[in-house]
């Protein structure tokens, strides 16, 4: 017999000649050939003969000692060998242990037959094991020692030559590897039994293949290859489940999963192929009661392990859902523990378990009662975890809930409790967790169980119908049941809602004779009352489909509440919260749920994003809704959008239309279409419809200005001509068409048409023809459509200003109206007149305006000109003689020269406006005092309001456009802002400060603090703007941050939500600035704030907010020490209060906390106040989460010594009231005892002539003889003792005076406390006595 091979730990260790320990006849090697000293040739016939031996000779040659010693030999060498060499080599094994593996079974059979002689067979068996064992030893190590070589020395190589085409004979190692690894899992299905003599094979060999398969595991390159990885979870899944080497694999695995996580997906594979190849989840039930007994404190620690054994539970619920379902329990305590990842895991477990593990209801009734009673409680589970304190974790329950929801998981029952949690989630302050709920709802949407549409009003409709339906048959119903014998109640509700299965099934089986017997009548009339309502069956459908009516109303009501919250989130920072929020409310356009398309009017303005992504969700989103297939309803969309949309959204509208203009997704013949609505070529066109057509055009004009040359005639005709009469406004749009116009459009109009165009608006600005609330609009683009057209337009502008002006003064009384008008008489102003009046000053106002703004562009034109010829002299067009001339322009400064003439020029251009030359006033000029005068006329402005809101605004023109003007009329200008009634006028002025600001910053300069009190008017339209200006004018840094920001700061917390999110976003715009002005503002907005009438919580909220825009460590560290130093000088608890809470609020860094506690003496006076205390304690435990071992002995020194001197001081606090209220009792009675010995003296007086002195002793002695009549004189003390013991000395008590008897007793009775007055009290109470025994004797008479 051969000699047994025993499975070695390495190929070295059968090269030991320690005979002692292969006694037991065990095989190792004799005679080790050293292959490196064969020359290429010889090796490779050295190869093939060791080949042709194993092909030749029995399988089982192996054993023999020569073939034995000379494989052994190659494989140790194998590294070295020539790739034909190892082809060859590793070909001969693996076909003989293919071979082999068949041979088994026929042993199995004559091993049967022979049973009178077994030797034979054993020795067959023996040799089988043996050469069985050998080539899967050889195999192994040939794989190991190739795929060490490959991947260590020989990677780069190996990656740069797969690329190539490989030739035929070539060493292809990985269709090798593959096919000996498939070999080796085969040989674990064969009866290895019969080899190894018991169920289970040697435990040498199993550990042998199983550390080296879980070995290869490690190798990410390696499980690329499928054919590979396949036979690797062949291998485990064998060895684990079939040969019960659970415990070992399990181990390995877990060790595997924690350190890698490339193998996660892999080893979820082995273990489901485990489950599935031999029907047995041990290694699945093992790994998971593996990981539900860790201790939940080391997946804190182990943060990489926790996500790799998460997703490895995922994917095995993914795989084996059933067997996960079962064992869930082993699982769920981790949701208790503090690792996120673990929590995320087991979510998504559960997931995936509600999907794919209830879905066969095959079973008795009491399992598939377990079941549905597993998955409630899973369910309740989940939306348990929706508030989990991480939002990691909130975040994937909603991914995890939509996922459900996209496979049809979730009932109706559940489906309006996950929608209502998925709208709280939305104001969540994690923007993932936001993101998730908006993806959620979309999926709900998408997948919503109760139609493609969702309006509210159309769910009542239907559902009222239904109810009145299923109201008339239950009393059909239940009269049928009664006359049957069923009970009324028979369709139950139990606690949850839902119907009772068991009544349920007893109406079903009562249905078919009661109702279609009995109902057939009933059922006729009703279809007749309301034959809108399709009949739906019997009673029992139509109230299943009234609940599911119910429950479809419900989710639409719920999706419409969240309105208001998609609004803030499309204003959020965060570019997903926009996104995915103008995704949902497109998915709630298309199910339309009410409030949907107004909110999405609302995303027009955020076009003006800087973020890309916003801009591109908002392009997108306006092309899906707006534009169309067909040119007419494209149109139609955007001419009623402009319609509908206010000042801000036109402007944002504007902006977008241009863009898709440009990029051709608003194409030439919808262009065309928006002609014909204009032209009327559409029937049914309205006015209205004229007017957003046309403003649309203009809109795509501002991108291609030659869309409006092709109608300039129809703009003429139709935009001021009859149509303008029934909607004024189009003849606005039509100065703005006018003035989009091309160059040359623009002259071919004035050419043709110049005087008709010209005369059309002089007759707009100077006629009377449109209603006051839309001439201001039109006469404004019809003055800057003259300015625009009119080769000249001061001539012309002065036409409309005098004709304006003799409109309102006329020849024969003008200079006298106009004098009454300006010394204050306002009985002459009829109501006539103020409408005249406020359109002249309107006129004269805007006309100024434009003025300045044309002498700007012909300044601008000649800078243009003078370049361009410098550019063409530059270019050498000019002769040598323009070139001296230049030359020597140059050398005189002439050209600057030049250039200052022409500054000058314009500056006395513009001065001439309104102040007029030295010798004469001009036509506005003339104006300018007059309307100064009329707007310090308070009584006529308050008496017409309309005439104050146009004076008031012809004057801020006024001013900008003259600094002498301007510098004399700001008191005035601040009286009106401060002072006028009409919120209007006060707006108005408000934003002309700012234009005022950024034209004369040095008149402005004085008056800042003026100009921060507007953030305190009453009116929220002032306090808006006065929010937009300042941000505008500090963030442009045209007005510098002064002490009074901490204005600005109390607007974060401004009654008004608009003005509120406008100082966040100043502020958050700030924080940007440089090295962020906010951290060097913060302690003046601090001391600020402190001295001002604040509710707490709004000082909470401010700090916090202006505390979380500062990032950097340093700034937050030097503010700790600016912070502590507050505390210096301050007495006020108040202010104690506030620092230490701003204090609480920072983010402290190692740093930071040493800085605190080194500024110790600074704060300990204040430490106190509870309060304060609450404040410090919580930057303790901030502290100790971060700190490192060292810095965490100091914070808990540090908090020890906090303790410790707040007890201190509260006891200090105590002893100090207590001695105050001492020393007062002591002055107190001092005080009585001086009135004692004064009253002594006046006793008999008092007596005689003290009438109402005895009246008081007289009640109590009533009082007292009414208790006990036969009361001994010896206790007639005791009524004085009760009537002081009322009267004893508090806290509170201070008594300056005492004049009566009583008075005088109650003093002596507290002196008795006194041993050094004890005379003095004996004296009194004698004389007491003896008055009171006077007055008992009295009574009894």
């Amino acid at each position: 017999m051969a000699p047994l091979f025993v499975f070695p730990q390495n190929l070295q260790a059968l090269e030991k000649d320690d005979e002692e320990e292969y006694q037991g006849n065990s095989l190792f090697v004799q005679n080790a050939i050293d292959i490196a000293r064969f020359r290429p040739s010889e090796l490779e016939e050295f190869v093939k003969g060791v080949s042709f031996d194993l092909s030749d000779k029995e399988l089982y040659c192996i054993e023999e000692q020569d073939v034995f010693d000379r494989v052994y030999s190659l494989v140790r060498g194998f590294s070295s060998l020539a790739p034909s060499c190892k082809f060859i080599l590793a070909e001969s094994l693996r076909s003989n242990l293919s071979v082999l593996l068949p041979n088994v079974d026929s042993l199995v059979r004559v091993s049967q037959v022979q049973d009178d002689d077994e030797t034979p067979t054993l020795d067959r068996v023996t040799s089988y094991r043996n050469a069985f064992k050998i080539y899967s030893f050889f195999l192994l190590h040939i794989i190991l020692t190739e795929e060490s070589y490959t991947g260590s020395s020989n990677n780069a190589k190996v990656i740069a030559s797969s690329r190539k085409k490989q030739p035929v004979n070539s060493w292809n190692w990985e269709s090798q590897r593959g096919r000996m690894l498939n070999l080796i899992a085969n040989s674990l299905e064969i009866n290895l039994s019969l080899l190894f003599g018991s169920a289970d094979p040697d435990e040498n060999y199993l550990s042998f293949i199983v550390k080296n398969t879980f070995s290869m595991f490690e190798k990410a390159t390696l499980l690329k290859d499928s054919e590979t990885k396949d036979a690797l979870c062949h291998i485990i899944g064998a060895c684990a489940t079939k040969y019960h080497y659970t415990e070992q694999s399990s181990a390995s695995i877990m060790h595997l999963l924690h350190k890698y996580d490339f193998v996660v997906t892999h080893m979820a594979d082995a273990v489901a192929f485990a489950e599935k190849k031999y029907a047995d989840g041990t290694l699945a039930c093992s790994l998971i009661r593996e990981i539900g007994r860790t201790n939940p404190k080391s997946y804190v620690k182990d943060t990489a392990g926790a996500e790799n054994i998460g997703r490895f539970l995922v994917e095995l619920a993914d795989r084996l859902p059933k067997l996960v379902s079962t064992n869930i329990g082993l699982l769920i305590p981790h949701f208790g523990g503090e690792s996120y990842k673990i929590r995320n895991a087991l979510v998504g477990v559960l997931g995936k378990l509600v999907a794919k593990a209830f879905k066969d209801v095959e079973g008795e009734v009491s399992a598939k009662s377990i079941r549905l009673q597993t998955k409630q409680a899973m369910l309740e589970i989940l939306l348990e975890r929706c508030r989990d304190v991480s939002a990691y974790t909130r975040s994937r329950v909603l991914q995890v809930w939509a996922e459900l929801c996209e496979e049809h998981s979730v009932s109706i029952g559940l489906w309006n409790e996950v929608a209502s949690v998925a709208a709280g989630r939305l104001e969540d302050k994690s923007a993932i967790v936001r993101k998730s709920a908006l993806n959620l709802l979309i999926m709900m949407l998408q997948h919503n169980p109760f139609g493609p549409q969702l309006r509210i009003a159309s769910f009542q409709a239907t559902l009222e119908q239904y109810k009145k339906k299923l109201n008339e048959l239950e009393p059909v119903k239940l009269t049928e049941g009664m006359m049957d014998g069923v009970p009324s109640d028979n369709d139950s509700i139990n606690g949850e809602g839902e119907v009772d299965n068991g009544n349920a099934e007893e109406v079903t089986n009562y249905q078919p004779e009661s109702l279609t017997d009995s109902l057939t009548h009933t059922e006729q009339e009703i279809a007749s009352k309301d034959s809108s309502v399709p009949d739906v069956g019997n009673v029992e459908q139509t109230r299943a489909l009234v609940a599911s009516l119910e429950a479809g109303l419900k989710f639409s009501e719920c999706i419409a509440a969240t309105m208001p919250t998609l609004l803030q989130l499309m204003a959020s920072s965060s570019a997903t919260d926009v996104e995915n929020t103008i995704l949902l409310l497109m998915r709630c356009r298309q199910f339309q749920i009410d409030g949907a398309e107004a909110c999405l009017r609302k995303m027009l303005p955020l076009v003006f994003s800087q973020d890309k992504s916003i801009y591109e969700a908002v392009e997108n989103a306006f092309v899906t809704i707006y534009i169309r297939k067909s040119p007419v309803e494209t149109a139609k969309n955007l001419l009623n959008l402009a319609i509908d949309s206010n000042v801000g959204d036109q402007a944002a509208l504007e902006f977008i239309v241009g863009a898709l203009v440009s990029k051709g997704d608003i194409s030439s013949i919808a262009i065309s279409a928006l002609w014909d609505f204009f032209c009327f070529n559409v029937n049914g066109t309205t006015a209205e419809q004229c007017r957003g057509a046309l403003a649309i055009i203009c809109m795509a004009a501002k991108s291609s200005s030659a869309i409006l040359g092709s109608h300039l005639q129809d703009i003429i005709d139709i935009g001021f001509g009859r149509w303008a009469k029934v909607d004024p406004l189009l003849a606005r749009t039509a100065c703005i068409a006018i003035q989009r116009l091309s160059n040359e459009d623009k002259k071919k109009l004035v050419l043709s048409n110049g005087s008709r165009i010209f005369g059309i608006l002089e007759s707009l600005i100077t006629g009377f023809g449109l209603p006051d609330n839309i001439w201001y609009a039109a006469a404004d683009k019809a003055i800057d459509a003259v300015y625009i057209l009119h080769p000249t337009p001061e001539t012309l502008a002065a036409d409309l200003v005098k004709k304006s002006l003799s409109s309102v003064f006329d020849d024969t009384r003008g200079d006298a109206l106009q004098n009454d008008i300006a010394s204050g008489n306002s009985i002459v102003l009829s109501t006539i007149q103020v409408v005249k009046l406020s359109r002249y000053l309107f006129v004269a106002s805007h006309v100024a305006m434009n003025q300045l703004a044309y002498i700007e562009s012909c300044v601008r034109k000649i800078q243009k000109q003078k370049g361009n010829k410098g550019k063409v002299d530059s270019e050498g067009t000019e002769n040598a003689e323009t070139q001296k001339d230049n030359g020597i322009n140059a050398e005189l400064g002439l050209a600057a020269s030049e250039d200052a003439v022409l500054d000058t020029l314009a500056e006395r251009a513009e001065k001439e406006i309104v102040s007029g030359s030295y010798s004469e006033k001009n036509l506005i000029g003339e104006c300018a005092p007059f309307l100064s005068k009329l707007c310090r006329n308070f009584v006529l402005m308050q008496k017409y309001p309309i005439l104050q809101a146009s004076a008031m605004l012809a004057l801020c023109r006024f001013m900008i456009i003259d600094a002498k003007f301007c510098d004399e009329n700001l008191q005035l200008l601040f009286t009106v802002v401060e002072n006028a009634p009409s919120e209007i006028v006060r707006s108005n002025c408000t934003i002309a400060l700012g234009d005022l600001a950024v034209r004369f910053p040095n008149l402005l300069e004085p008056w800042t603090e003026n100009m921060y009190a507007r953030l305190k008017d009453p009116s929220v339209s002032v306090r808006k703007n006065a929010v937009l200006v300042l941000s505008h004018l500090i963030l442009n840094d045209m007005m510098k941050v002064k002490g009074y920001i901490n204005e600005m700061a109390v607007r974060v917390e401004d009654k008004d939500e608009r003005i509120s999110n406008l100082a966040k976003l100043f502020f958050h715009e700030l924080s940007k600035k440089g090295s962020n002005p906010i951290y060097n503002l913060l302690p003046d907005i601090l001391g600020k704030l402190s001295t001002q009438d604040l509710q707490k919580v709004s000082f909470c909220n401010i700090m916090q907010f202006l505390i979380g825009s500062i990032k950097k460590d340093k700034q937050m560290e030097s503010l700790v020490e600016k912070l502590c130093n507050r505390f210096s000088g301050v007495t006020d608890v108040l202010q104690w209060e506030n620092i230490s809470y701003c204090l609480s609020q920072l983010s402290f860094t190692e740093k930071g906390v040493k800085k605190l506690i080194e500024s110790f003496k600074t704060y300990e006076h204040a430490l106190s106040e509870d309060s304060v205390m609450d404040h410090f304690r919580n930057i303790i435990n901030k502290g100790k989460k971060f700190a490192k071992p060292e810095l965490k002995v100091c914070i808990e020194e540090f908090e020890e010594k906090l303790n410790k001197f707040h007890m201190e001081k509260k006891e200090q606090e105590v002893t100090a009231r207590n001695a105050e209220i001492h020393r007062q009792k002591v002055g107190n009675m001092e005080g009585f005892v001086m009135a004692g010995n004064n009253g002594e003296e006046s006793t008999e007086s008092d007596i005689a002539e003290g009438v109402s002195d005895s009246e008081v002793i007289n009640t109590s002695v009533e009082v007292q003889t009414e208790s006990s009549n036969d009361e001994s004189t010896s206790k007639l003390v005791e009524p004085e003792e009760s009537s002081g013991a009322c009267s004893e000395v508090t806290e509170q008590e201070e008594e300056t005076e005492i004049q009566s008897q009583r008075d005088n007793k109650k003093g002596a009775s507290r002196s008795r406390v006194k041993k050094s007055n004890m005379k003095d009290v004996k004296v009194t109470l004698s004389a007491t006595t003896q008055r009171v025994t006077r007055l008992r004797k009295k009574v009894e008479e």
